[in-house]
């Protein structure tokens, strides 16, 4: 198999990362991002491309591939819904239109987040605007398409936040975490858990298409 992958140096970006480079099912690996991962190995080559909004300068080295993970996110903390819509909606939708066009047969995984709103009707404004953006993925003309929820994810194996004040938060509960784990199955993940459960999926599909932490911890 061979994976696009957006937003590497992320969090989820990290652990499906280290997992697609683990798994020998996965034969290519190319990192699509705005900086590098820092990563060396046989499998993994990388694009740095700074406008993620227009992707025509590179769709030439998007072709040929049979999944894409997409990974990229930022936190609505602070932002208004139209810089929010922005870098979540538009962004994303802009890079799957390409990606459909050029690989029709290609599964696309889509990183969203527990609490998303199917209806776009809600309160919420993050979960308003993921929501549009799960439901618009899954009427394009993909081979197949999953949007991934996880809950809270406790990073393992080296995988760091980028965000500053998650890394505080991380780093109080790390004491706690096999008790998280065990009482919270259904809302609590690991890194190394969402990272494989995505690349399983991919790999061989899933029995509907919204994946919560529980049908992650159970992939």
């Amino acid at each position: 198999m061979k994976v696009l992958l957006f937003g590497a140096t992320g969090m989820v970006g990290q652990s499906v990362l280290r997992e697609c480079l683990l798994d020998s099912e996965v034969e290519r690996v190319l990192a699509v991002g705005r900086s590098r991962t820092g990563k060396q190995d046989p499998k993994l080559s990388e694009i740095v491309h700074t406008n993620l909004l227009d992707l025509s300068a590179i769709e030439s080295q998007l072709s040929g591939y049979d999944a894409c993970l997409f990974c990229l996110g930022v936190s609505s903390a602070g932002m208004s819904e139209e810089k929010y819509r922005s870098i979540t909606y538009d962004l994303t939708l802009s890079v799957a239109h390409m990606l459909v066009r050029l690989n029709p047969g290609m599964t696309f995984i889509y990183v969203t987040g527990s609490g998303t709103d199917s209806t776009e009707q809600g309160r919420s404004m993050w979960a308003r605007v993921k929501g549009k953006t799960e439901n618009d993925l899954l009427k394009l003309p993909f081979k197949a398409a999953y949007m991934f929820r996880p809950g809270a994810i406790i990073p393992k194996y080296g995988v760091r936040s980028r965000t500053g004040w998650y890394m505080f938060i991380y780093a109080f509960i790390r004491p706690f975490a096999p008790l998280l784990e065990r009482a919270f199955k259904n809302s609590v993940t690991t890194s190394d858990q969402l990272g494989r459960a995505m690349v399983k999926v991919a790999k061989q599909g899933y029995s509907k298409p919204h994946i919560e932490s529980s049908d992650i911890n159970h992939i």
